[in-house]
């Protein structure tokens, strides 16, 4: 009996695959739930890639702010995701961390994975950007996916409230304009990230802090 490859037709009655997207603003663990993630499945003897894009660190890599990291494939804009997985024997799934970074056209791959070739796909990232308006790869992800989790760990705005919202804060203002992807962090780099309430994000208020 000849073993099936990763994209080989999915065989009548076999299992299908899934497409999952797990979204929340920063600090709310994606990366850490992704590492989670890879770990047990490898664990089940279960074969996958990891894939990021535009990760903090730099490099081709999905790291945590808690410590947690793993090498993984660097997602760029012409990188073909069904290509990927067909170089290698087999794939049984796939991590996508900064999904909300890829391109519609890697989304829509991401689907054809799952539907096509019975590949699990579990997308972490961002729904919106400093604007609080969606990144085309988020929304792709919330028209396609099977399943949509908001990720729980709760990150709070400096007045306590849930925080929703990423802001982009140059110097000691929060800024509305600019490009859509600007790579930062929540320290205090010329450019960094604040997660704000709803309230305070509309109203530009970073608090004492900043």
């Amino acid at each position: 009996m000849t073993e099936l490859s990763a994209l080989s037709a999915v065989p009548v009655g076999s299992r299908d695959g899934v497409l999952r997207f797990y979204f929340g603003p920063m600090d709310c663990g994606k990366s850490t739930l992704a590492l989670q993630m890879n770990y047990n499945h490898r664990r089940q003897g279960r074969r996958g890639l990891v894939l990021t894009k535009h990760d903090r660190s730099g490099g081709p890599q999905v790291t945590s702010r808690i410590g947690l990291g793993s090498e993984a494939i660097e997602v760029v804009d012409d990188l073909d995701l069904v290509a990927l997985v067909r170089e290698h024997e087999r794939v049984d799934y796939v991590i996508c961390d900064e999904a909300c970074f890829y391109t519609v056209a890697q989304i829509e791959q991401l689907a054809d994975l799952t539907d096509h070739f019975g590949v699990d796909v579990y997308a972490f990232g961002l729904a919106s950007d400093f604007r609080s308006q969606m990144f085309p790869a988020a929304q792709r992800l919330f028209e396609l996916a099977d399943e949509i989790s908001r990720l729980q760990v709760e990150v709070l705005c400096w007045c306590g409230r849930p925080g929703r919202l990423n802001a982009r804060v140059v110097g000691d203002r929060l800024v509305r304009t600019g490009e859509q992807v600007m790579i930062g962090d929540t320290g205090d780099a010329p450019v960094r990230y604040q997660v704000l309430c709803r309230r305070h994000h509309r109203a530009g208020d970073l608090g004492a802090a900043g």
